[in-house]
């Protein structure tokens, strides 16, 4: 199966027209080139485990393009297609799937943009109605982990260039309000590595405490459940089906969880 190959598994999340419906001739336009590269599927087989592969294939290819689609939105909600986001994108397919594939996400990309341009021009909400339309389906589709870890990599993006806009803080909420995902849960992500990608005037305390959600002034139970309930939605196994490479990314969000925990358990004395 070429690895842009999505439109069965993928296009139950664009059922509404008219993105659903350019991206569906697009995608069509482009499956003849990128579906002749092989690629094998990591414990693929016969019987169970062939149908296992398939669902985990069809789950994957769902989140990449999702992906995808919302990065197209979080890119340009300051009016800039910075190189650097772009890039972040290209790198993410090239590793992962190789150059072909990185050069179709990236001309999947710059198609989208062009059509947001479009639709906007007709009404400045257009294309945000879209966007909303489209993490409505994905809400339904994925789980509460997927939607999350889904969340962290457009936060990367917006990060990459070492400093997140207000415009893409008002969109990262946007897209995670329309996936239905707490505002907490945002919050936390957001302060995950602040130190190093954002402005924020805060000791790294402070900004532990933002990641797990709980105010300087709780009680050491309540810091422990709210580490606990943050573990339990973030555990790598939560993603697996999505791929090795997803689930690293995983991983090294779950351990900036914990160094977030680490310190303030160090600054208690727990």
């Amino acid at each position: 199966m070429g690895i842009f190959k999505w439109i069965g598994g993928v296009l139950g999340f664009m059922l509404y027209p008219p993105l659903g419906a350019f991206l569906g001739y697009f995608l069509g336009s482009i499956i003849d080139d990128i579906s002749e590269q092989p690629r094998a599927i990591p414990g693929s087989g016969t019987g169970e485990d062939a149908n296992s592969s398939n669902y985990d294939e069809g789950r994957r290819n769902s989140f990449l393009f999702s992906m995808l689609v919302l990065s197209s939105y979080i890119i340009r909600a300051d009016g800039k297609v910075m190189h650097s986001e772009m890039e972040y994108v290209r790198n993410f397919l090239r590793n992962n799937f190789g150059e072909a594939a990185a050069q179709q996400g990236n001309e999947i990309l710059l198609r989208l943009f062009e059509e947001a341009k479009k639709m906007d021009a007709t009404s400045p909400f257009a294309y945000k109605n879209e966007i909303r339309k489209v993490c409505s389906q994905i809400a339904t589709n994925l789980t509460y982990s997927e939607r999350l870890q889904l969340m962290n990599f457009l936060i990367i993006i917006s990060k990459v260039d070492g400093h997140v806009t207000e415009e893409e803080v008002a969109a990262i909420y946007d897209v995670g309000t329309y996936m239905r995902i707490q505002h907490s849960d945002i919050e936390s992500l957001l302060n995950l590595d602040s130190s190093s990608n954002m402005n924020i005037n805060s000791d790294s305390l402070e900004e532990a405490y933002k990641v797990l959600g709980v105010s300087p002034d709780a009680t050491d139970e309540e810091v422990k459940a709210a580490y606990r309930k943050l573990a339990l939605k973030h555990h790598p196994d939560r993603v697996a089906t999505l791929g090795e490479d997803v689930r690293r990314a995983a991983e090294k969000k779950f351990q900036e969880i914990n160094n977030a925990k680490e310190k303030i358990y160090k600054a208690r004395g727990l």
